[in-house]
């Protein structure tokens, strides 16, 4: 079946707090986020949300937020995709409006990693400079390392620069993108905002 740019965009993570109470802290960020809008699955070793682009982002902003918001030292560890051929599991979901379900604009340091894939481009070197030089404006940019970049800073400015890498990597001529995220939370090693 050939269309354009598929809408449907999904994320699998995993959540790893650094407690003995883990299953409450996922638990806990998973119910008390508003996951109306896409299409979601948990089994015993991750979790995969799905539907239109915007309310991929804010589920898997707000998981992240309220798993942070227990004090716990949080890792999290995910892949965001889209394009993937025959991906329309969870299709139902893209008939959702534009407007996001979850608002909390709680101040939360996060230091992440992260990695762009754009499939079968042959230019996707100049893709991922382009990305993390704009990160650089943005003033999320932390450092170059070995197969991935470092992004940190406030959760909301770190979310917004990832959903707009992701956005920007992908085109109709490569429409398959893989975009990784490593985000470390709460660690003692943090110095803050």
């Amino acid at each position: 079946m050939e269309c354009g740019l598929s809408p449907i965009v999904g994320f699998r993570f995993s959540l790893y707090p650094m407690a003995d109470d883990f299953v409450s802290v996922i638990k806990g960020a998973l119910e008390k986020t508003d996951t109306s809008n896409v299409w979601m699955h948990t089994d015993d070793v991750s979790t995969v949300i799905r539907g239109k682009q915007i309310h991929v982002f804010n589920v898997a902003k707000a998981i992240a937020l309220h798993a942070a918001k227990t004090g716990k030292h949080i890792a999290l560890s995910g892949t965001f995709s889209a394009g993937c051929p025959g991906d329309t599991a969870g299709d139902v979901y893209l008939n959702r409006s534009e407007e996001i379900a979850n608002t909390d604009a709680t101040t939360q340091y996060v230091s992440s990693q992260f990695a762009l894939y754009p499939m079968n481009n042959p230019e996707y070197m100049e893709i991922i400079y382009r990305e993390v030089n704009r990160a650089k404006e943005q003033g999320v940019f932390n450092e170059s390392m070995h197969y991935a970049s470092g992004i940190h800073g406030d959760i909301h400015e770190v979310f917004a620069f990832y959903e707009k890498a992701f956005s920007n990597a992908r085109s109709e001529e490569h429409k398959h993108l893989v975009m990784t995220v490593s985000m470390s939370i709460n660690s003692p090693t943090h110095g803050g905002l």
